[in-house]
């Protein structure tokens, strides 16, 4: 079974509910959170995830609009790519 992931960045003012709306979300689109790191940066948050689509209810274009919904309404910058573009980049 071949996994299908997507790195996702979140960047914005430390608030609280940011990692509940952003995993409660990836967790009705039935997206597993395969690794996360966070960390406070001065008055920022920023958070990468790490996420299997495989089984994912949703298609790319409804997870971004979803994610940047969500984004706008937490004031935060929430962004995806996919592995594949990833590896692409940084192929040497």
């Amino acid at each position: 079974m071949e996994k299908e992931r997507l790195f996702i960045t979140v960047i914005g003012e430390d608030k609280k509910g940011i990692v509940a709306n952003v995993s409660g979300f990836l967790y009705k689109c039935d997206i597993n959170i395969e690794d996360i790191n966070q960390r406070i940066m001065g008055p920022y948050f920023v958070m990468t995830m790490l996420v299997d689509i495989k089984d994912s209810k949703c298609a790319l274009e409804d997870l971004r609009c979803e994610l940047e919904k969500i984004g706008k309404k937490m004031d935060m910058k929430i962004q995806f790519q996919h592995e594949n573009i990833f590896k692409m980049m940084h192929r040497v």
